[in-house]
């Protein structure tokens, strides 16, 4: 009767997930060549992705986006989903619905409503440069559009990562509260002795989504690289890295295998995020 229930479940996950992730190992260890077409050649193509310096600057530029980025929006989170909690925000219904919408605006469409915003000759940049006869720095040059990714990202996600803290808070048990009261705690005290502890959980799987999103960076950079294509290359991050191998490039072999070797580095730094989170003490 479990697998009666499991079954359907069981079948979409082994289609959907297994059955990819086996095809691509299996084209990870073939490579095609100019002479002799398509041949095994084991390992060699992951030697070849360790050694591959334009994969590594891509893990290193997504590796300083998520070091800032994703404390600033998960901050900028919490912060939103405790005023709600507060009671004392008015409007809060309108304010929580405010914050959760951009969360609806697809990615694609947000990169293009950010990147005409971002634009010196055409966009709001430019009018502003115009009206106020000053010359603002390029959001999408070289030096700042890494900033400015993480600009739509924060922008996109803070919703949701606030719906996420304001659920958790929602089942505080109350009685919580009333023993801080009794012991004489103020509102600052209230969130670090007693929200922040429970929600601990929300926060750790907050940030672990937050992290295997920031090495799926794909979206945003590849819809901005149209607009800034000195600033943002074809291996700006690991995913548009192996997309452009693989569709670009035609070498579906060696885009598999860079594909598999980023899947293991998100997996075990996303598993140790966790480890550390739900550790006790």
């Amino acid at each position: 009767m479990g697998w009666g229930f499991a079954g359907p479940f069981v079948a979409v996950f082994g289609l959907v997930l297994l059955a990819p992730i086996g095809y691509a190992l299996y084209l990870s260890l073939f490579k095609d060549r100019l002479i002799g077409g398509t041949s095994f050649v084991g390992l060699e193509n992951y030697g070849e992705a360790l050694a591959d310096t334009r994969f590594w600057e891509g893990l290193a530029r997504v590796g300083l986006f998520l070091l800032v980025q994703v404390p600033v929006m998960l901050g900028v989170a919490l912060l939103v989903a405790l005023a709600i909690d507060s009671g004392r925000l008015y409007g809060r219904t309108f304010f929580r619905v405010a914050v959760f919408l951009p969360y609806a605006v697809p990615a694609v469409v947000a990169s293009l409503i950010w990147g005409f915003m971002y634009g010196t000759r055409f966009g709001l940049v430019g009018n502003i440069n115009d009206a106020l006869g000053v010359t603002l720095p390029d959001p999408l040059s070289p030096s700042l559009v890494l900033a400015s990714i993480g600009n739509i990202v924060t922008w996109e996600f803070v919703g949701y990562n606030m719906l996420i803290f304001y659920s958790a808070l929602k089942v505080v048990p109350r009685s919580l509260y009333e023993a801080a009261a009794i012991d004489g705690a103020g509102e600052w005290r209230v969130i670090a002795s007693v929200k922040l502890p429970a929600i601990r959980s929300s926060l750790v799987i907050a940030t672990i989504f937050s992290i295997i999103g920031s090495f799926q960076l794909f979206n945003e950079p590849s819809i901005l690289q149209k607009l800034a294509p000195n600033a943002i290359t074809s291996d700006f991050t690991p995913n548009l890295y192996t997309y452009s191998l693989s569709f670009a490039g035609q070498q579906h072999n060696y885009a598999a295998t860079v594909a598999i070797v980023m899947g293991v580095i998100t997996a075990v730094i996303a598993y140790t995020v966790q480890l550390r989170g739900m550790r006790k003490g």
